[in-house]
């Protein structure tokens, strides 16, 4: 179907008033008032659209979405899009199929069946709690972690027909999957070691696909489903880049081969953070360079692994979220989800900030610290440990430092120390702008077992609160 700089289709039209009426159950609109129109211009379709159809929503975003109709319609083909007219039931869409579920890697869980029973004892409570209050829930997103025993054991007799039929009895549904932790992720010393196995090991990779296989049942012909990964390795490990990449092309074409069998768009996050094989935009964007550089098919490649963008990691790298988003994406890197979460944030010249700073140094997680100084250099510490004692000498010229210790999106640390969340703000703010960069947001504050006492909350308030706030974010 081609389209010239006007819309003069009335096939499209019609398309256009089914979707509405279909997708948003409320709108009343009488296809005849689509015979023999014409639209001449994006304010006419625009004012259409405001007389015909109440409800919708006469801003920016609505603006940007018919401008890129009328400027892309030539390359669309009737299912394009109506998928892409998805967008104008309500600006909380984000003008695509958004999707937003928080990650089960807060609940202590390593077996199959521990698992199963965090999502019964847990995550049905979030649900309740948020009944009716966004169509973004309904049916109730999951994101489950599973560690490599979970996933070996629900891929073992009736497991995965079970909880399948499980979801569909809550009115749930899986669409991404964690699987930075291969295993035991709590009650235990983690630090570096959640990095292990990494992408030079078979392991890893076989982990990943049956993560894959666990996914596929729950994905929908023309539906996208992700799951996360490790940025490649740490890079204390001097990691051999050539075998992480041989693996990571043979899961691509796993991933691909998947696809197209069913139907359905499934993609690998790789999730950058500090002292990972890469970390932040500038190494992200050389280390795909390199691996694309390195596949015998690229394009596979790019369509079926991409960043897992964390709002917390990014931050904790000082980058600048929009600059950031929009160098990744010109590089050719698909956004495969993101992970809404925050970082402290303080003032290093501040005593009492940095006696604050010592009740989130714990044991079991890595606490990496990013110093910025005053002339833009980043110092970088594996841990609190090491930042507490360092030398004075390397704070003398510090402007700010940045520790990787997730904390809830709605609520600040006691002054003097602060949350890196306005970086979290900036990327919702940059999908109203770019409804098409991702389709996937995993809530990720899996510390809620360590956080100090005056930020615990029982957990399914935690959760709802974080809930709340992104929603709150995604539709203002």
């Amino acid at each position: 179907m081609f389209f010239p700089l006007f819309l003069r289709n009335a096939e499209f039209l019609s398309k256009f008033a089914e979707f509405l009426i279909i997708s948003s159950g409320i709108y009343s609109i009488d296809f005849a008032i689509f015979h023999d129109w014409v639209v001449e211009s994006t304010d006419e379709l625009i004012s259409f659209c405001m007389t015909y159809v109440p409800g919708l929503c006469s801003n920016l975003q609505f603006t940007t979405a018919t401008k890129t109709l009328l400027s892309t319609g030539a390359d669309m083909d009737v299912s394009e899009i109506i998928n892409f007219l998805r967008c104008l039931n309500a600006p909380i869409r984000l003008y695509c199929d958004v999707y937003i579920a928080y990650c089960t890697n807060i609940h202590p869980a390593e077996s199959w069946q521990e698992t199963f029973d965090a999502l019964k004892n847990h995550a049905l409570k979030v649900k309740d709690i948020l009944e009716g209050e966004s169509p973004l829930l309904s049916p109730f997103p999951l994101a489950p972690r599973l560690s490599a025993r979970a996933a070996a054991e629900l891929l073992e007799g009736e497991n995965l027909a079970e909880f399948q039929q499980w979801c569909n009895t809550h009115h749930c549904r899986v669409f991404t999957i964690n699987g930075f932790p291969f295993g035991a992720f709590h009650n235990t010393r983690v630090k570096e070691q959640v990095y292990r196995p990494d992408w030079t090991e078979r392991s890893r990779l076989d982990y990943t696909l049956n993560l894959f296989r666990i996914l596929a049942p729950f994905i929908g012909v023309g539906e996208q489903g992700s799951v996360s990964s490790l940025p490649g390795s740490f890079k204390a490990f001097a990691a051999d880049e050539k075998q992480i990449f041989a693996h990571l092309i043979e899961c691509a074409d796993f991933i691909e081969n998947l696809s197209v069998s069913q139907g359905c768009d499934f993609h690998l996050g790789l999730e950058p953070e500090p002292l990972g094989h890469f970390e932040n935009t500038s190494e992200t964007i050389a280390f795909f360079a390199r691996l694309f550089a390195a596949a015998p098919n690229p394009e596979v490649v790019r369509r079926r692994i991409g960043v897992n963008y964390d709002t917390c990691h990014f931050a904790l790298e000082y980058d600048d979220c929009v600059s950031s988003l929009n160098a990744l994406r010109e590089a050719g890197i698909r956004i495969s989800k993101v992970h809404l979460s925050a970082a402290l944030a303080l003032d290093p010249h501040d005593e009492d900030a940095i006696n604050a700073l010592r009740a989130f140094d714990e044991p079991t997680y890595l606490h990496q610290v990013l110093l910025r100084q005053s002339h833009g250099e980043i110092t970088r510490f594996a841990d609190l440990p090491e930042f507490f004692a360092a030398d004075a000498a390397i704070w003398r010229d510090a402007e700010e430092a940045r520790v990787h210790f997730h904390i809830p999106l709605d609520a600040d640390p006691r002054a003097p120390l602060r949350s890196t969340r306005d970086h979290a703000q900036h990327l919702l703010a940059y999908a109203q702008m770019h409804p098409d960069f991702c389709q996937h947001y995993e809530i990720e504050t899996y510390t809620w077992g360590i956080l100090p006492d005056g930020m615990q909350r029982p957990i399914e308030q935690h959760l709802a609160a974080e809930y709340r706030w992104v929603l709150q974010h995604i539709s203002s």
